[in-house]
């Protein structure tokens, strides 16, 4: 009896320190990514992973106040921007539960000034971005005098309302705040409540978000941290803008925590039964079968194979991001009071495959160039755009016309990674062993593209002689259009437009393309083999002269 139990506590010893070390691991990997993401100086960050109410790691990161020099705290109160949207989705939701209405409504039954369109726009169609009612923010009528003054849900309802839809509702998809705007008015007509006193009362009192709010400038609220933009790498204090604007698609504020209490509400269907949410947790699919990527205020993905909604929000000075997954309950929040933008998605992603036990451990292999010339080509996604693969100075590059190049890295058979991305490229072959297309997978909606006929050949880096270089410097004027220079620093060609710079790969006699920009740059040249003009090909010929 007594050896049992010996061997029953030392087992459980042994259990334990197992666990201790691992997350001793886990805390080393947490610390590593966000690290070198995250300065301790300038504007601030913070960073909170839980699994139901254990929180896995939190951390707090630069300035709440840079003026003031406070340090940032996992407590501090920030914007959400569209993390909104999914509170707004699940009001909504919970009205529909309640019998006050359904999401296949026209909303001109809330609305009924709202004009007729040629087919009923739905309050579901509100929800999935799909209505195609314009947004707002990009309307000339939104003026930076309204950015300023602000306006009521009603008039902002007004800016809207008799713009032409910009296609027929449920055939694309399109993310419009506006529809955002057209529920919160509809919760406040079905509820007789202002918005703000409606989430209070329904969401944020019953989860126990006590450090949750509509943002409103002239309240008095602890902890409420200040946001930046950064240019150049200078910080300044965010342009202003009243939060009467963003309104049920932006302007609630909360902490890291009380977004923990969120999310464990809706696990533990506090709000809203298990199959509704599940729904609206679930990718909205066209009239024509295509996903969207999007549910009902969240959008969709996976981490290392396990199902995941998220949203990403930005508004001045702010930069939101917000993550569950639902089948382990896990959640993770970076919120920062600066609005550079970067990519929330990337990191979030690793903090969680490392929280799961599945960490991305991606292995480049090294393929020669013959290898890596067999992918070339010009690659027709489904439902997008054309994309090209090809071959420049040992480097597989893909990018779509007069877009970015980024390196696909090889890391096994057929099988790439989108540098510096979760992205990988799986590409297929036909019975004879040809590359026919290739299957684009990673943290967002996976997706398809077919090989053309089209033949691209390789571009391999050529030498070219300082001295001919430097018979290509100067300035060269488009017209219409910018003086664009050709510098020469260290042996390396650059073509610069005011302070976008971008370096010239020699390919050919008199042919350079740009490394990271599918352009291509082609001088045209005396007898002398000194420049006299260039023709700069990107989407189309802009001819040059040189000044």
């Amino acid at each position: 009896m007594k050896t049992s139990l010996l061997v029953l506590l030392c087992l459980i010893f042994s259990l334990l320190v197992q666990v201790i070390a691992l997350a001793q691991t886990n805390q080393q990997q947490f610390d590593s990514l966000t690290s070198a993401q995250f300065a301790k100086d300038g504007a601030g960050t913070v960073v909170y992973l839980s699994r139901g109410d254990q929180v896995l790691y939190q951390k707090a990161f630069g300035k709440a106040n840079i003026e003031l020099d406070v340090a940032m705290t996992p407590e501090h109160v920030f914007r959400l921007a569209s993390v909104t949207k999914q509170f707004t989705a699940v009001l909504i939701l919970m009205l529909q539960e309640q019998g006050k209405l359904s999401i296949q409504d026209d909303i001109r039954k809330y609305i009924p000034d709202f004009p007729e369109k040629k087919k009923v726009i739905t309050i579901e169609a509100l929800l999935t971005h799909t209505s195609g009612v314009v947004n707002y923010t990009g309307l000339p009528s939104f003026t930076d005098e309204i950015k300023l003054k602000g306006l009521s849900p009603r008039l902002l309802v007004d800016l809207v309302k008799s713009e032409p839809l910009d296609y027929d509702p449920g055939s694309d998809y399109k993310y419009s705040n506006s529809g955002y705007i057209l529920l919160g008015y509809i919760i406040e007509q079905i509820t007789g409540k202002s918005y703000a006193e409606f989430i209070e009362e329904t969401i944020f009192k019953p989860l126990g978000m006590t450090h949750s709010y509509y943002d409103t400038p002239t309240r008095i609220i602890f902890g409420r941290v200040s946001g930046y933009v950064q240019r150049n790498g200078v910080y300044r204090n965010a342009d202003y803008l009243s939060m009467s604007l963003p309104y049920a698609a932006g302007s609630l504020m909360s902490t890291a925590g009380d977004l923990q209490k969120w999310y464990n509400g809706l696990h533990n269907c506090k709000l809203l039964k298990s199959e509704i949410i599940r729904k609206a947790q679930t990718s909205f699919k066209l009239n024509d079968g295509r996903l969207t990527g999007y549910g009902y205020g969240w959008e969709t993905g996976n981490v290392q194979g396990s199902p995941s909604v998220k949203h990403v929000g930005v508004v001045n000075g702010f930069f939101t991001y917000a993550a569950y997954l639902p089948l382990e309950n896990l959640s993770i929040t970076i919120l920062r009071n600066c609005d550079t933008p970067y990519e929330p998605d990337i990191l979030a992603s690793k903090l969680l495959a490392v929280a799961l036990g599945k960490p991305y451990d991606y292995k480049p292999i090294t393929l020669k160039s013959s290898e890596l010339e067999v992918f070339q080509g010009v690659y027709n996604i489904k439902n997008g755009r054309k994309h090209s693969v090809r071959l420049q100075d040992g480097n597989l590059m893909y990018y779509y016309l007069g877009g970015p190049k980024t390196r696909l890295v090889p890391n096994g058979k057929d099988q790439f990674l989108v540098e510096n991305s979760l992205n990988t490229f799986k590409f297929t072959r036909d019975e004879k062993g040809i590359v026919d297309g290739f299957t684009a997978s990673g943290t967002g909606m996976p997706s398809s593209a077919v090989r053309e006929n089209t033949v691209l050949e390789a571009q391999p880096k050529i030498n070219v002689s300082t001295t001919q270089l430097a018979k290509y410097t100067g300035k060269y004027q488009f017209n219409p259009g910018p003086v664009f220079e050709v510098v020469l620093e260290n042996n390396i060609l650059y073509g610069q437009v005011g302070n976008d710079r971008k370096e010239l790969v020699p390919f050919d006699k008199h042919k350079f393309y740009a490394r990271d920009l599918d352009a291509t740059i082609v001088f045209n040249v005396d007898n002398k083999g000194t420049a006299i003009g260039l023709t700069k090909i990107q989407n189309s010929n802009m001819v040059s002269k040189k000044l």
